[in-house]
């Protein structure tokens, strides 16, 4: 399956205007928004965990990342409210589930294989601190290939990225607008090598998960 697998063209998926639709395991339902492979593939998902939903045991061969957009996600390294930003690198392992019932950000197979960094974060005990006008950040994640990152942008800011080898944004509050749309929660936008990003911040600022650096290698499918 190919979804937004042209690397090399802007996407967007405004998320909460799509169906929900079912995963292998019952009580567990996604909305893709990019995907290079079948039931293993590079894939980045909004996942939807009925309460007292689960998925069975299994490695990360490819590692995941994920964000907790509602609810409660559990597994046996602990439970992780609203907020929480996990890394679980290639060879981690885990049990997922909700008994409250959960809704996630998720990428897989997205990792450098070797990276073994596991990362768990509270984004909303930390304070974002400001980089430049109207734009404040809470670091989450940087290696040499990505920069992983919370951002909050002030009501009607002006924000520009440009040089960047691929930039990655899914609106968690707020909204901003860019290329004549508005992106509202759960909004998602790619953009490749290149092309510069010319946002602005709706009237009530927005708070969004932002990747960077992260294309200039064009993605492929696992290779299992």
């Amino acid at each position: 399956m190919e979804l937004n697998a042209d690397f090399g063209q802007r996407a967007v998926v405004h998320s909460d205007q799509q169906p929900w639709i079912a995963s292998p395991m019952k009580g567990v339902d996604r909305r893709m928004l990019d995907r290079i492979g079948d039931e293993v593939a590079r894939a980045t998902t909004i996942v939807r965990y009925a309460p007292g939903s689960s998925f069975s045991a299994h490695t990360h061969t490819g590692g995941e990342e994920f964000l907790v957009l509602d609810g409660v996600f559990q597994d046996e390294h602990g439970d992780f409210p609203v907020g929480t930003y996990v890394r679980n690198p290639p060879t981690s392992s885990h049990t997922p589930g909700s008994e409250p019932g959960t809704t996630i950000f998720v990428k897989l197979w997205q990792f450098d294989m070797d990276d073994r960094h596991q990362v768990r974060i509270d984004t909303n005990a930390e304070t974002p601190q400001p980089v430049r006008d109207g734009v404040a950040e809470i670091p989450l994640f940087e290696d040499a290939r990505e920069r992983v990152r919370i951002e909050v942008w002030d009501a009607g800011a002006s924000v520009a990225e440009a040089g960047h080898e691929g930039f990655e944004a899914l609106v968690i509050e707020g909204s901003f607008s860019e290329g004549g749309e508005t992106f509202a929660k759960n909004s998602w936008l790619r953009l490749p090598p290149g092309t510069p990003l010319d946002a602005v911040a709706g009237a009530e600022g927005a708070r969004l998960w932002v990747k960077s650096g992260h294309l200039a290698v064009p993605p492929s499918a696992p290779s299992v």
